[in-house]
């Protein structure tokens, strides 16, 4: 199987996963009906926000963390009918052999990077890694490392710093020895204690924090009866979209990122803490591939833009975008009410109405 044919099979098994704070890869492995992710991607987070090519947006239930192994296992989504991948033999790897290291590097889609294996078992923390030149970029993190059979050989966990294409991921047979001991307990909270190995579950735990085989203080990934609040313009810009009937949780693509839809529009939203500045951006439509309505779509979007007050049309590459920019102290939650939901409701209406004038087609999306 050549490079190409391994990306499009492993494709619809590869999810993107984000937070409040972080964003991430995972893949699903069918033979345990579960999504495997790396713990830091996850955080100290309950439930997590998934999505897929074979199923949209939704939330996702953790089951699983491991701190020791950088391994956490999410609840794998309902009613969607994903392919399979092969966990492969970590043993039979071997220094020079080729890999692929696939997920969602800055935010970027259904990504993978070519490259050999350095070294087979290089050791830290007491704990075998696969070093590879392959690059494990930020949001590559918890996808799979797959061999030129198409299998799934290790775990893409993290990189050093300041090393060029210098990326380690934790071997496969870790994976598969923490799915079998985790099988047994499967949907229930567990985490497995990081001194002494003991899978603990909320029927052991004692004293609901201490491992009861080390007495090691452990933490389980049971639901918060309060979900902690976001605080500053995070939490302006979440009251605001709660305001608009969005859900927050769907929402959320990392940390000062928000994406919702309306209608064909997607529409991003973002905080910059260092210029202060919060955007909307709508993308719409994409130009008309007939060239001689582009002259006279300009025309009309720079019209729209003497018209309007608070909004700006733009070109974006191929995707015609409508943006909104305020500056933090000059919002509050009723006047980001009235900006945003001018942004949405003008955003479906340009989407319609330049696909249906000037011929512009679909935005393409991964």
């Amino acid at each position: 199987m050549d490079v190409q044919q391994i990306i499009e099979s492993f494709q619809p098994a590869i999810i993107q996963i984000a937070t409040q704070t972080a964003t991430g890869t995972g893949f699903y492995v069918k033979e345990f009906d579960l999504i495997v992710t790396n713990e830091h991607v996850i955080g100290n987070n309950a439930e997590v926000t998934i999505a897929g090519k074979l199923f949209a947006k939704t939330l996702s239930r953790v089951w699983y963390t491991d701190r020791k192994h950088d391994l956490a296992f999410l609840e794998a989504p309902k009613n969607a009918i994903l392919p399979e991948l092969k966990l492969g033999n970590y043993e039979s790897m071997k220094d020079g052999d080729q890999v692929l290291a696939i997920g969602h590097p800055y935010g970027l889609n259904y990504s993978a990077t070519q490259g050999v294996i350095s070294k087979i078992d290089r050791i830290r923390d007491g704990l075998k890694f696969i070093q590879i030149d392959a690059a494990i970029n930020p949001g590559n993190s918890g996808g799979p490392l797959v061999n030129d059979n198409a299998e799934v050989i290790g775990v893409n966990s993290f990189i050093i710093r300041g090393g060029d294409n210098l990326g380690f991921a934790l071997p496969v047979n870790y994976l598969r020895e923490a799915l079998q001991l985790y099988l047994p307990n499967k949907g229930q909270p567990s985490t497995r204690c990081h001194s002494c190995n003991y899978l603990v579950t909320p029927a052991n735990i004692d004293s609901k924090k201490y491992c009861p085989s080390c007495g090691t203080e452990v933490k389980l990934p049971i639901m918060p009866e309060k979900e902690t609040e976001p605080i500053g313009v995070s939490k302006t810009v979440e009251e605001i979209l709660k305001e608009l009937g969005k859900d927050v949780k769907l929402a959320r693509e990392g940390q000062n990122n928000w994406s919702v839809k309306e209608g064909s529009a997607k529409i991003k939203i973002n905080y910059n803490p260092e210029n202060y500045f919060i955007t909307g951006d709508a993308y719409l439509c994409q130009l008309p591939t007939d060239a001689t309505r582009i002259r006279p779509l300009y025309q009309y979007l720079l019209k729209e833009n003497y018209r309007m007050n608070g909004l700006v049309l733009s070109c974006v590459k191929q995707n015609i975008v409508l943006s909104s920019i305020v500056y933090d102290l000059d919002m509050t939650k009723e006047s980001g009410v009235e900006i945003f939901q001018d942004l949405f409701k003008k955003a479906d209406e340009y989407d319609d109405y330049l696909k249906k004038e000037f011929g512009c087609v679909d935005r393409l999306e991964e």
